[in-house]
């Protein structure tokens, strides 16, 4: 089968396009999976550039979207032409956190899912939506299940509250797009002008730029009327968050999600006590939270917004584009 594998050191000219041996047939528990589309993630980024060292040869990419093509003896979740997604943490299957590393992921512990096929165990995976084509079902892995734990699992998000999300990656414009479908008024970020007007045409209801208004903190508290917003998607990190505790309201809720910023820095603890904010550490969920995520996304309108689609031999080109951080939503590969 066609795969890529980062060869060491980490860096996009190691990303190499190989033939590697068929998995072949699924054992007891397992499924095979051909797989046709993944999509493209800060994580990822950091595993290719060489940023989370994994091992030399590993194949990259934690999403993968495909059409089950064998089950093994003991499975009886799926059969064969089942259309299915990954899971971000495949033995992760339900309850509280009981990991604090990647060693399980794939893609950075474990082989990910830039190839053709795999053989999984059944739990590594979930049903897709349906509807959903193998492009749009790969986005959900890790951006969409991180944006639903922040806003619906540990935000409790309801109609009525106001959201808060920063930039126009993927977490933040699936967040924009849970957050409207559930009733809740959106509030979105971005130093582009360009990018404010489509997060407006998807259902955003105030904008701010963050370059031509440095103090976007106040004027999300002047939007709510002094108040400030209920949930605050933190995907900056040391460089966001004081403005996030500022723009949040007392009592409120922060889900510390990226490190676009850096991965270490000031925190105004003293601002955070005084608001008596809840600021919480996630990293995407578990495979219960996914089966939860999917079911309201069949019982929505909801579709993933990709900005461009690369072939599987490209994985390289992709990156080059996410690295700049031009694009508004997902980059895709299908194959």
């Amino acid at each position: 089968m066609k795969a890529i594998q980062l060869q060491k050191p980490g860096g996009l000219d190691n990303l190499k396009v190989v033939e590697l041996d068929d998995p072949g047939q699924p054992g007891r528990g397992e499924i095979r999976v051909r797989i046709h589309a993944s999509s493209l993630n800060f994580h990822d980024l950091g595993v290719a550039l060489g940023q989370m060292p994994a091992a030399d040869g590993r194949i990259p990419m934690s999403d993968g979207a495909g059409v089950v093509e064998a089950v093994g003896d003991g499975v009886s979740d799926f059969q064969p032409g089942d259309h299915v997604v990954s899971t971000f943490f495949p033995e992760w299957l339900d309850g509280e956190p009981e990991i604090a590393d990647f060693s399980t992921t794939p893609g950075d512990g474990i082989d990910g899912f830039a190839c053709e096929y795999v053989v999984r165990p059944a739990t590594a995976f979930t049903r897709a939506p349906q509807g959903y084509s193998f492009a749009e079902a790969a986005t959900l892995t890790t951006a969409g299940l991180t944006a639903w734990r922040a806003l619906v699992v540990n935000g409790q998000l309801k109609a009525g509250d106001t959201v808060l999300v920063l930039g126009t990656g993927g977490v933040s414009i699936f967040a924009l797009q849970l957050a409207k479908a559930m009733g809740a008024t959106v509030i979105a970020t971005s130093s582009s002008d360009e990018k404010l007007k489509r997060v407006q045409s998807l259902g955003a209801d105030h904008v701010i730029n963050y370059k031509t208004t440095p103090d976007w903190g106040d004027k999300v508290r002047e939007l709510t009327a002094g108040r400030g917003v209920d949930h605050t998607v933190e995907v900056g990190g040391p460089a966001t968050l004081t403005q996030s505790i500022q723009a949040t309201r007392i009592g409120g809720h922060i889900s510390l999600i990226g490190v676009l910023t850096g991965i270490s820095g000031e925190v105004p603890t003293v601002a955070l006590m005084a608001r008596q904010q809840k600021l919480h550490g996630l990293i995407v969920g578990n495979r219960a939270q996914q089966l939860a995520m999917i079911r309201a996304l069949e019982s929505t309108a909801i579709k993933p917004v990709i900005d461009q689609t690369f072939a599987l031999e490209n994985l390289a080109d992709a990156f080059a584009l996410q690295k700049k951080g031009g694009h508004f939503g997902k980059i895709v590969l299908e194959f």
